[in-house]
């Protein structure tokens, strides 16, 4: 139950950070809803298929499906609301990833695989949506940029195996970890922390 909801949180988080996206591109209704869909089911989708988990979780489970809509409904009716929070659409995709992240380590864990591929999987869960989601939006993609984002999410599914060993609540694992991962985004943003460009000026 506390993983459904964890995974549940991560869609609406998601959903809402591409509706945020649509509108700042002037989508017609139509286009937020697609935006808003693949940003919330996108890396879940690459996740489940590459696992070989067909059909993937969004199409056995409709509860997926009515929280994107309610979601992108909610986010369209209090637009004002929520684009008064500052930097809201970094907010919610930071949520979004921290949530995801621990989501994909979780699935792969259940099937057996090792450690390394978990992670691999959560970043997967967690980034592939925004990647598609800029895309479409046409949009240079964050996880192609310098910025500190899939780093985050290795280093969260780091910290999960970490806490694994250790006496600790299964349900405290994952909010740690994903906290982690939430937390890194936001100090890296904070401090113009990034990578290494290959690139000479």
């Amino acid at each position: 139950m506390f993983f459904q909801v964890i995974d549940i949180l991560g869609t609406i988080a998601f959903a809402i950070s591409g509706v945020l996206v649509a509108q700042e591109k002037r989508m017609d209704p139509f286009g937020v809803l697609i935006i808003a869909f693949v940003t919330a089911v996108g890396g879940g989708t690459l996740r489940d298929v590459l696992i070989g988990q067909t059909p993937v979780s969004w199409m056995t489970n409709m509860t997926y499906v009515y929280v994107i809509f309610a979601s992108t409904i909610f986010a369209i009716i209090f637009r004002k609301q929520i684009n008064y929070l500052r930097k809201s659409l970094f907010l919610f995709d930071t949520i979004g990833i921290g949530l995801y992240t621990v989501v994909g380590i979780e699935k792969g864990l259940s099937i057996g695989l090792h450690p390394i591929i978990c992670v691999s999987l959560g970043t997967m869960t967690a980034c592939f949506g925004g990647v598609i989601r800029d895309i479409l939006s046409n949009e240079i993609p964050v996880i192609f940029r310098q910025e500190i984002y899939a780093t985050a999410c290795i280093l969260g599914g780091a910290t999960y195996f970490l806490l694994q060993e250790l006496p600790i609540v299964e349900n405290f694992v994952f909010i740690i970890s994903g906290l982690v991962v939430i937390i890194i985004r936001l100090l890296a943003v904070r401090f113009k922390i990034s990578l290494p460009s290959i690139y000479k000026d």
